[in-house]
């Protein structure tokens, strides 16, 4: 797993919408309940098989219930795109209070773009959103995590301004599932 971090980003100019190269609208909005289809293939493209739509539906409501949290969509015109339900791509991005300092950090948790449309911005704007989020609830910083065999995901963010952190921190997961650790 490879930590990056942004480093002197700005909140991306508004509306959130953009052309595709093939001339078709991209727009960035939030992400809804009725969208769950959808992120179920493109969490599937990445190797997350989901429980089925009813489940992603209560996560992403529970996303749009928190405010410290947000999912956005990129929604395209699925006949010129070929992406079904027309959802080509999302962003998740959970906002944390720093504890031993002010302000907070901003955590990219998902980003997918369909693989049939990748390499035409969509990412790039579902970057800048998650990005204009956290900008906008006081972050001084922006993190992603990205498998260490996702070298391309890796070139995507380094050409956006964040760095890697591998060296500088760990991180460390446990499974809360088998109750306290005991101590050592």
């Amino acid at each position: 797993m490879v930590a990056l971090h942004a480093a002197g980003r700005t909140a991306p100019a508004h509306p959130l919408r953009l052309p595709d190269h093939r001339g078709a609208g991209v727009l960035i909005r939030a992400l809804r309940p009725a969208d769950a289809a959808a992120v179920d293939a493109l969490l599937a493209q990445l190797g997350y098989p989901q429980a089925g739509p009813a489940a992603t539906a209560e996560r992403i409501e529970a996303w749009t219930n928190d405010p410290s949290s947000a999912a956005y969509a990129a929604a395209v015109d699925p006949a010129p795109t070929g992406v079904p339900d027309g959802v080509a791509g999302l962003v998740a991005v959970h906002v944390c209070p720093y504890f031993e300092r002010p302000g907070a950090w901003g955590r990219i948790v998902a980003l997918v773009v369909s693989d049939t449309v990748r390499g035409n911005g969509i990412g790039t704007r579902l970057v800048e959103a998650a990005e204009a989020f956290a900008l906008e609830r006081g972050c001084v910083r922006i993190e992603v995590t990205s498998n260490d065999r996702r070298a391309g995901a890796h070139a995507f963010y380094r050409a956006r301004g964040y760095t890697v952190q591998t060296g500088h921190s760990s991180r460390f997961l446990r499974d809360l599932t088998t109750g306290p650790a005991a101590p050592r």
